[in-house]
């Protein structure tokens, strides 16, 4: 399909109501089609499993509903992550896969072993917006047992995670947090 047949395609995106804020049309219909081009056409400009993580879009009105672009875009992370564990098995073997899975989670368990309360900095500024160290180190502590104990932990648990809001130094720095909390889907998503 090509970037034209995609922009006269039907989205299945629901909108919210007229007064209400979803996501902008024109950003998600945009994005969508570039990683569509990609994914039909590997040698268009390329798309990853990290840019379908990172991708934001503007609040609108009367925009797509949020919960259907996240849910979809979640299943879009998991297709290309397999992809591109699969190109990097096909191309480097499949020792090399297993010695970029067991590099990244060796790093991210290193935090992980960290005591509760010090696993994250903390914001320098007294009064900045920061996570709630408990709910943090309750994830963190899930975290251990899916990559060291086998318990099943889903992937979407880690996306969807929310923590309570914490005053300045009582909390963890939130871009820290978020970076490591990346990290972790990336990895599960590679590994799942």
């Amino acid at each position: 399909m090509t970037v034209e047949e995609t922009r006269s395609t039907a989205t299945p995106f629901e909108r919210v109501a007229p007064g209400e804020y979803g996501y902008k049309v024109k950003q998600v219909d945009r994005f969508l089609a570039s990683a569509r081009h990609f994914y039909e056409d590997s040698e268009a400009r390329p798309v990853t499993s990290r840019d379908v993580r990172a991708v934001a879009f503007d609040p609108a009105r009367g925009g797509y509903e949020a919960q259907a672009v996240d849910a979809a875009l979640d299943r879009l992370e998991d297709a290309f992550a397999q992809r591109e564990r699969d190109q990097l098995i096909d191309e480097e073997g499949e020792e090399a896969w297993l010695a970029q899975i067991g590099s990244v989670s060796a790093v991210l368990r290193q935090r992980l072993h960290r005591p509760d309360g010090e696993r994250f900095r903390r914001p320098k500024k007294r009064g900045a917006r920061s996570y709630d160290v408990g709910d943090v180190d309750e994830l963190c502590g899930q975290l251990l047992g899916y990559f060291e104990e086998d318990e099943a932990l889903s992937v979407d648990v880690v996306r969807r995670a929310v923590f309570r809001s914490a005053d300045g130094r009582d909390g963890y720095e939130e871009t820290q947090v978020d970076a490591f909390m990346d990290r972790v889907v990336e990895l599960m998503a590679a590994i799942d």
